[in-house]
């Protein structure tokens, strides 16, 4: 690393301080622990996929994963991760960080660099990757006095994955080599393709053929009347109109069939092994685990826990892998930065009310409407697939090189 007199000044007063750090109080796993740093929920969440991934191809890795106190991701449930806060930015709490997680190497993303954490994990020999690299997170207002600082930390990393072209020419101008620097486009959270049963997609295709199916998934109790006034519109105009419907939680599964009862719906109940007639308006999918069933099946999804106030909404990924359109309502806090990339490319629509909801399936019907929605959520989907791809063989390749030392 070039000397920066900037760094130095940074690091002799971050040496200073830093007196309230503590050492983590999670023990660290058995077996290879890599640490992985968000500068936001949407790289968090993308963190976490790559973690599970990395599990599955060897077994026993663990990734630390800090975050900023609000970018915690939103799978917070998988046994590869360790949520960590970020240490301070000071000598004594970055050393006490990396000392008891020994990491094998870091994957620090977007930009946001911290130079005392940076440097003391450099100094401990961990491998530096930044990846997802942002032109707009690599400097700092304060810096401005300082403008060695950047090419100082940015020298630090072994490689750099720039985002964009405009990311690449900032990199460049502080000095980085184009043989340090790869444009891979943004890293994001992907699709995951969910199991189904052929036998019973092939015989629901065929007994469906020609009708219009939307799906309501993950709904509320609480969702379900605006959901079945939307479908008794929609079933004024498209008569053969099929609504598949799906509850949040399968325990309220009687609830929602007694619901159907009340209200005069000709339904039939997935778990009982019934299929859909020709005049069956309502299927009420009551089983677990057939969800790639249910996305397959249907040219429109509402996904559900996203109409009320208090609600969190659900996954859009999931849809968006199997070729279904994608509406959701405006309670999607859990999800946002989710359903913004797809709403932007016009992948994914807003709905607040039974009318708006209405409108928006009669108007997904025609099938060259539903399919080119579908096909704009595929490519949101898949965008990041190939980036993930290439930093999981960064950090396989270098795992296999650390262990075979």
């Amino acid at each position: 690393m070039a000397t920066s007199l900037s760094l130095s000044a940074y690091l002799a007063y971050a040496r200073r301080g830093g007196n309230g750090h503590s050492t983590p109080s999670i023990p660290r796993p058995k077996g290879a622990v890599i640490w992985a740093h968000a500068v936001d929920a949407g790289r968090a969440d993308a963190l976490v996929q790559l973690a599970e991934r990395l599990a599955a191809q060897r077994p026993g890795l663990h990734m630390v994963l800090t975050t900023p106190e609000d970018s915690a991701p939103v799978n917070r449930h998988s046994k590869s991760v360790i949520l960590q806060p970020l240490p301070e930015d000071t000598i004594a709490s970055a050393e006490a960080f990396l000392n008891h997680w020994q990491p094998a190497l870091c994957l620090w993303t977007g930009g946001n660099l911290l130079p005392a954490l940076l440097s003391c994990a450099d100094k401990a020999d961990v491998p530096l990757y930044l990846v997802d690299a942002e032109d707009t997170l690599l400097t700092r207002r304060s810096w401005r006095w300082i403008p060695d600082m950047p090419r100082a930390l940015l020298g630090l990393f072994t490689q750099v994955m720039a985002r964009d072209d405009t990311t690449a020419r900032m990199l460049r101008r502080f000095g980085l080599g184009d043989e340090d620097i790869a444009i891979t486009g943004p890293f994001r959270e992907g699709t995951v393709s969910l199991p189904y049963n052929e036998t019973d997609r092939e015989e629901l295709a065929g007994l469906l053929r020609g009708r219009p199916v939307w799906l309501a998934a993950m709904a509320h109790p609480d969702e379900l009347p605006t959901i079945l006034d939307a479908h008794r519109q929609v079933s004024r105009q498209a008569h053969r109109s099929l609504l598949v419907l799906v509850p949040d939680d399968k325990a309220q599964s009687p609830d929602f069939l007694a619901k159907l009862t009340e209200d005069g719906w000709r339904h039939v109940l997935w778990s009982e092994g019934a299929l859909p007639e020709e005049t069956t308006q309502v299927l009420l999918a009551d089983t677990h685990g057939e969800m790639g069933l249910w996305y397959r099946i249907a040219q429109i999804t509402l996904m559900g826990s996203s109409l009320k106030a208090g609600q969190w909404g659900r996954d859009p990924n999931e849809p968006a892998a199997h070729g279904s359109a994608i509406l959701y309502g405006p309670n999607v806090r859990r999800y946002l930065s989710s359903y913004s990339r797809y709403a932007e490319a016009g992948a994914a629509r807003i709905v607040k009310d039974a009318d708006s909801l209405a409108a928006a399936v009669l108007s997904l019907i025609p099938p060259d409407k539903s399919a080119a929605m579908a096909h704009a959520a595929w490519d949101v989907a898949s965008e990041g697939a190939g980036v993930t791809d290439q930093i999981l063989d960064l950090v396989q390749d270098t795992l296999d090189a650390l262990e075979g030392e």
